[in-house]
């Protein structure tokens, strides 16, 4: 087989090669690379940055502190949430409600979460104003 031959195979297997990935691509119901849901979470990405912006505008991020239980203190009273998210095993994961009545801060008893590392992710309410905070910490 001479060289010119072999060109001739090696371009007819390319071209049936791109053909056949042309067919897969017109053929294919879904297309993978775009979110469904890309409008709901870019609204909720806005939302987000919202949040974490008026909490480094007003100064709140909130001091947390891990001994028996987590206790959290807030620059003002609150209303809200705090999300435990386990990132090996979302089985792990907690919401637990938060309000600190007219004190600052709020203790949660470690009882129901595991020891290991954790992501916290706190969103609260004070003077009509939304805040967001994310840290990860690690539970012994």
């Amino acid at each position: 087989m001479n060289w010119g031959t072999k060109l001739l195979i090696g371009m007819g297997s390319f071209m049936a090669f791109i053909i056949t990935l042309a067919v897969l691509m017109i053929t294919s119901d879904s297309d993978d690379l775009v979110d469904k849901d890309y409008y709901q979470k870019g609204i909720e990405y806005d939302k987000d940055y919202d949040r974490k912006s008026q909490m480094q505008k007003d100064q709140a991020e909130p001091e947390i502190s891990i001994g028996d239980s987590i206790r959290i203190v807030f620059n003002k009273p609150m209303t809200g949430i705090v999300r435990f998210l386990h990132p090996s095993d979302n089985k792990k994961d907690r919401i637990v409600n938060l309000n600190s009545g007219i004190a600052k801060e709020v203790a949660l008893p470690l009882t129901d979460i595991a020891e290991g590392h954790w992501k916290l992710i706190i969103e609260w309410k004070s003077d009509a104003k939304e805040y967001l905070f994310e840290k990860s910490i690690t539970i012994h």
